[in-house]
């Protein structure tokens, strides 16, 4: 089998979805994961079978080592082997500190920091079958900077980009390349769930040094780029995608 297969998760939608019809484009096989969004799966499925590329549905919460490896046992038995791994799915709780319950805690670094690792060595076995393969997570500024309700996630991505840091040096015997890609504001489904976000909008929109907003796209492009031969020494780096608003005070 030489068909190279993509792995997104929470690939129903936004920046997921749009990284998934990027791939199949560029003539990967896909399989979708989502954990609630399975009319949206769907859709992105008819998306992608449209360009003629094959296309595996798998619903799976990613905060669930178990339900990492059961999912993993379906890529391996609908295509025997995977080439990308775009690791993508989030969740959290947007709260003041002083409101953060274990529950929260929990919740939001098991899906953003726990599935890394997990999926992390669940892609590498099959990777490594083939020569090695590619990892790219999605972070976001506030594992660097403040951000006001922010810091389930927060904390979460910077362990994510730590984790990056450590899957690259450990994989790379396996040639297997892990880098992470930060974004500034950008306008999702997922944005709708912060209680500020009219703030944070109007905010990247007159403050960002580009002079516009960071949008899907700019993401999307990042990722190829670090999915490319072109990127190949370029490992366990976060690469910031944000206009340039983390530069200022």
């Amino acid at each position: 089998m030489t068909q190279k297969v993509a792995l997104i998760t929470g690939s129903s939608r936004g920046i997921g979805k749009a990284t998934a019809l990027k791939l199949a484009q560029a003539g990967y096989d896909i399989v979708i994961n989502y954990a609630r969004s399975k009319k949206s799966a769907l859709e992105t499925a008819e998306e992608i079978e449209a360009l003629g590329r094959k296309v595996l549905i798998v619903k799976a919460n990613v905060g669930d080592v178990q339900k990492i490896k059961d999912m993993f046992v379906q890529i391996d038995e609908e295509f025997g082997r995977l080439d990308v791994f775009v690791n993508n799915a989030a969740s959290g709780v947007q709260r003041p500190i002083m409101e953060i319950e274990e529950a929260h805690w929990d919740w939001t670094l098991n899906i953003n920091s726990k599935a890394l690792l997990f999926c992390g060595q669940e892609a590498a076995k099959l990777m490594e079958r083939n020569n090695g393969g590619k990892i790219v997570s999605i972070s976001s500024l506030g594992a660097i900077r403040y951000l006001k309700n922010y810091t389930t996630v927060g904390v979460s991505k910077a362990a994510l980009e730590a984790l990056t840091r450590y899957l690259a040096v450990e994989l790379a015997p396996k040639n297997i390349i892990v880098n992470a890609v930060s974004g500034g504001a950008v306008d999702t489904e997922a944005l709708q769930h912060f209680p500020n976000r009219e703030q944070i909008l109007q905010e990247a929109k007159a403050k960002t040094p580009a002079g516009k907003m960071v949008e899907i796209d700019d993401m999307v492009n990042c990722v190829m780029f670090l999915l490319s031969d072109e990127s190949s020494m370029i490992r366990g780096q976060t690469i910031i995608v944000d206009g340039g608003i983390s530069l200022l005070v």
